[in-house]
C-alpha cells in the first residue's frame, strides 16, 4: 500500500484476517476506525484496537465503533468498558460508547452501569444509561 486512502480502502473492504491484523497497527486513526465498522474484523484485532490512542474525538469514536461491533465478543467489550472507564475518569466523554456497551447483553448490567458513577458521568449520561439497561432488562 501506498498511501492513507490504500490503507483506508482495504480496511474497509478487506476480509483476510491476517490483512486485518496488520492493518491494526499503522498509523491512522480513520483506518482504526474503518476496522472497527467492518464487521469482517476478528475479534483479536478488535482486542488489539481497543488500546489504540489517538485523540480524544478519534479515541472516543474508535471505542463507539468496537462496542457496536457484531464481533465484539466478552473480551473485547470488557477492554472497550475499560478503556471507556479510564476516559471518564480522567474526565473526557466516551459518552456514545457507554451507551452501546449498555445495549449489549454480553455484559452484565451491573457492569456497564458502573460506568454511571465515575466522575465523567453526566447526569443526562446517568438518565440514558439507566433508560437503555431497563429497554435491555425488558427485551
Amino acid at each position: 500500500m501506498h498511501t492513507p486512502a490504500d490503507y483506508l480502502e482495504t480496511a474497509r473492504t478487506e476480509h483476510d484476517r491476517a490483512v486485518l491484523q496488520r492493518l491494526a497497527r499503522c498509523p491512522y486513526p480513520f483506518v482504526w476506525q474503518a476496522l472497527a465498522a467492518n464487521p469482517s474484523t476478528p475479534p483479536g484485532t478488535l482486542l488489539e484496537l481497543s488500546t489504540a490512542r489517538d485523540s480524544a474525538w478519534n479515541d472516543n469514536r474508535l471505542l463507539c465503533l468496537l462496542a457496536e461491533h457484531p464481533g465484539a465478543d466478552r473480551s473485547v467489550l470488557r477492554a472497550v468498558r475499560d478503556a471507556v472507564a479510564a476516559k471518564l475518569a480522567e474526565g473526557e466523554r466516551p459518552y456514545a460508547a457507554v451507551l452501546a456497551l449498555a445495549g449489549r447483553t454480553e455484559l452484565a448490567a451491573a457492569e456497564v452501569r458502573q460506568l454511571g458513577a465515575l466522575r465523567g458521568a453526566s447526569a443526562r449520561l446517568r438518565s440514558r444509561l439507566d433508560r437503555r439497561l431497563r429497554i435491555r432488562a425488558c427485551a
